[in-house]
């Protein structure tokens, strides 16, 4: 390698990471290798700087990293959550289970998925490989194990006979034997060569939730809800010990690395230690104020790191049974820890969407692993402790680099992820809320942040900004409501009573009332000005999901997780109407323009109108099949549209309650609103063109043709629902907000980051709304040599 120019082998690396991390979108897209795959990639990446030319019809590009991340990269392909990852012994593969029905087998050196293993028929919930790598084993909610032969990809055994779901399954050391642990109370273990049940470990009074094999595979040990562990002889099938001791159920049981001991966790928030020679417990950790997930021995056996559900990892030494160390960086709950092969880092997986590395010997963080936009299920470390392979709610695997744990580059945002994101009504402002207990404000025009909004004890869910946008409101887990000036910044409210999180706030068009929806069965209306509780609106029998204002601001319409809609004078606080005809859960409700109609929208696969002078039904629009979840009125009062898990979006007249229009979609979609012509709706999937639409005179004319729209799904920001810029997993939206006025984007993340994209759409060039297959083609073979010279490293 000494003859090789440096500067050469830095390029063949950068286009190493440039390739892995952009792989999917090469495959599926390759033409937006040149437009996302370079405007997301770090400032400092050769590919980036040599490539990236002015994209005109991108004025604002997002803020991205400076230099590559730990993230090598995304294996996508599941389309459920994904349970598990483990590497196989040589740590060229890795298996990942998911609720979608398979397993899923991946190149480590290139991320491309080798093998789709499929057989079950309900969720797998692990995956194992054998010592030998030469097999997996699969478990499942269908109450099978399934073995995979890794080389030809076919299942090569189902082993039947359990009786309930299967939680786990692991191979003895010598790869000859399979135990199971089930919800049917046994353990059952099984011969590879033939395929058959050997043993059947009956003993348990409640659900088996692990089993595993000691170092010299004559014994398993097995956990319980019964809150026992228990010891049994593979030969024989015997019990030879039951740990007593715990006194709620045990989570799992593991055996140390020489075989003498057992570590269990349970939900009576203890770690216990046990000689397996006598039955006796050597060590007990008490004292934790939540109970532990997972508990795992360091390889020399000479440390137990314990996952707690408080959000904490906590080591302990075995020869003293004292906890020695204290993990704290998570934000939630911690499913699973795991050390590396050579015992000096932990991986611990949270419910804070975060991998987090912890060095053993100092205690310390010394890597974040961000990039999921969901719960992470579980880690594990490849042979060598050079990979780091996380699962997640969220259908992906992401393989990281253990030696570049620590973010790279620094992005302006929240520390946490983003719930909401919402437009000032003038456009020039942006609020996002945020777990991190922080609200923060940021100028459209350039993206930078211009506010921090410090005050909330908990995590906030959502804001929103009044009617002339000089005040915003927030709500949090805290139960409380904040009011904020944006030109200041500063807090002018705290609205406290509700005992209860908040479900949602609104500002009255006046701007003098904010009115808010709780857990606690109740409506709160608040003066802004003074910040105090100026009504509570009682009569809800269970948790209230929203509440909105009429348009003249004399009402306010509530939800709640009944059948009922109740409407409120706002100048007295008194109910003064109970809307009580449907048959099933109220998802939404809305006013007509003029006040004088509330539409609602419900699981009863009805859409009822209501005069809200009087509370009495005026109509019911059926013809749904399934529940409806959103309702919407259009601009002139005279139309309705509602949505529904029927995957169809109907177009009523409001005075016949006739069906004008039935657009099929292709996903539930869950919110709407009229453009303000009424030509076209936009919703939480898209635009929807209209055919036609009802006009004052109530005749039916052709809609105006819509000339452009944005918006942004999972992946892909689209316009005129084509898709037009691909969203890398790193910036993949938790939360998003168009303006349409301004052709801006903004996205919040699952990790905190905040950013802005916006579109010049007379520069968008025609060919690339529409590419030709030889321009995509020239594209894939452009990239095809880097992926070669990427080869080289």
């Amino acid at each position: 390698m000494g003859d090789y120019d440096p500067g050469f082998l830095e390029l063949a690396y950068d286009a190493k990471r440039f390739v892995l991390y952009m792989r999917s979108i090469i495959e599926m897209a390759p033409l937006q290798v040149y437009y996302s795959g370079l405007l997301f990639a770090p400032q400092s990446s050769l590919i980036r700087v040599g490539y990236l030319k002015n994209i005109p019809w991108v004025p604002t590009q997002p803020k991205v990293v400076d230099v590559w991340s730990s993230l090598i990269q995304t294996l996508e392909g599941h389309t459920g959550f994904v349970q598990s990852a483990v590497f196989s012994p040589d740590g060229k593969l890795v298996a990942s289970a998911s609720f979608d029905h398979t397993v899923r087998l991946w190149d480590t050196s290139t991320g491309k998925q080798c093998g789709v293993l499929k057989g079950h028929t309900e969720g797998v919930i692990s995956a194992v490989f054998s010592p030998n790598g030469k097999l997996v084993a699969s478990v499942s909610w269908d109450k099978t194990v399934r073995l995979w032969d890794t080389s030809t990809r076919k299942q090569c055994g189902a082993l039947e006979g359990h009786t309930d779901y299967v939680f786990s399954a692991v191979f003895s050391p010598d790869g000859k034997l399979v135990a199971s642990a089930s919800k049917d109370k046994t353990v059952r273990l099984w011969d590879i060569s033939t395929g058959k049940q050997c043993r059947v470990l009956v003993g348990h009074t409640d659900i088996v939730n692990s089993s595993v094999f000691s170092p010299d595979g004559k014994f398993v040990a097995s956990a319980s809800d019964d809150k026992m562990v228990r010891l049994w002889d593979t030969s024989t099938g015997k019990e030879c010990g039951v740990l007593e001791g715990h006194t709620n159920r045990v989570n799992s049981a593991v055996f140390s690395p020489n075989g003498k001991f057992v570590v269990s966790a349970s939900f009576d928030h203890t770690i216990r230690l046990w000689d397996i020679s006598t039955g006796k417990q050597c060590g007990l950790s008490e004292g934790h104020t939540s109970y532990a997930n997972s508990v795992v021995f360091s390889p020399n056996g000479n440390l137990v790191a314990s996952a707690f559900f408080d959000g904490i990892v906590r080591l302990w030494d075995t020869s003293t049974g004292k906890q020695c160390g204290v993990l704290e960086g998570h934000t939630d709950g911690v499913n699973s820890a795991v050390f590396s092969p050579d015992g000096k880092l932990i991986a611990s997986a949270s419910h804070d969407h975060t991998v987090r590395l912890w060095d053993t010997s100092t205690g310390k963080q010394c890597g974040v692993l961000e990039g999921h936009t969901s719960d992470v299920n579980a880690a594990g470390f490849s042979s060598d402790g050079k990979l780091v392979a996380s699962t997640s709610w969220d259908e992906t695997v992401r393989l990281r680099d253990t030696s570049a744990g620590k973010q790279s580059g620094v992005l302006e945002g929240h520390s946490s992820g983003v719930n909401s994101a919402v437009f000032s009504p003038n456009g020039k402002l942006v609020a996002s809320a945020s777990f991190d207990r922080t609200v923060r404000l940021w100028d459209t025009s350039t993206g930078k942040q211009c506010g921090v909004l410090k005050g909330h004890t908990e995590g906030v869910t959502s804001a929103v900004f009044s009617h002339d946008g000089k005040l915003v409101a927030s709500v949090s887990r805290d139960r409380t409501l904040r009011l904020w000036d944006t030109s200041t910044g500063k807090q002018c409210g705290v609205l406290k009573g509700h005992t209860g999180w908040v479900n949602s706030v609104a500002f009255s068009p006046d701007r003098k009332l904010v009115v808010s929806a709780s857990w606690d069965k109740t409506v709160r209306l608040w003066d802004t000005s003074t910040g105090k509780q100026c009504a509570v609106l009682g009569g809800h029998t269970n948790a209230v999901h929203s509440a909105v204002f009429s348009p003249n601001g004399n009402l306010v319409a509530s939800v709640s997780h009944g059948n009922t809609v109740r409407l409120w004078d706002t100048s007295t606080g008194k109910q003064c109407g109970v809307l009580e005809r449907h048959t099933s859960y109220v998802y939404s409700v809305a006013f007509s323009p003029d006040g004088k109609l509330v539409a609602s929208a419900s699981w009863d696969k009805t859409v009822r109108l209501w005069d809200t002078s009087t509370g009495k039904q005026s109509g019911v629009l059926k013809g749904h099949t399934r529940d409806v979840n959103s309702a919407v009125f259009s601009p002139n009062g005279k139309l309705v549209a509602s949505a529904s898990s029927d995957r169809t979006v109907r177009l009523w007249d409001t005075t016949t309650k006739t069906t004008i229009e039935i657009i099929e979609t292709h996903d539930r979609i869950n919110k709407m609103k009229f453009s303000n012509d009424g030509t076209h709706l936009r919703t939480s999937k898209g635009i929807l063109q209209l055919k036609s639409s009802l006009h004052s005179g109530g005749s039916r004319e052709p809609a105006h043709t819509l000339t452009h729209s944005l918006y942004v799904t999972d992946q892909w920001i689209t316009c005129n629902m084509k898709k037009l810029l691909w969203l890398p997993v790193d910036y993949r939206l938790s939360c998003s907000a168009v303006h349409d006025t301004a052709n801006r984007i903004v996205i919040g993340t699952a990790s905190g980051r905040v950013f802005f994209i916006s579109i010049d759409f007379p520069a968008l060039p025609p060919a690339y709304l529409q590419p030709s297959i030889q321009v995509a083609v020239t594209a894939s073979k452009c990239f095809l040599g880097l992926v070669r010279c990427s080869e080289l490293l």
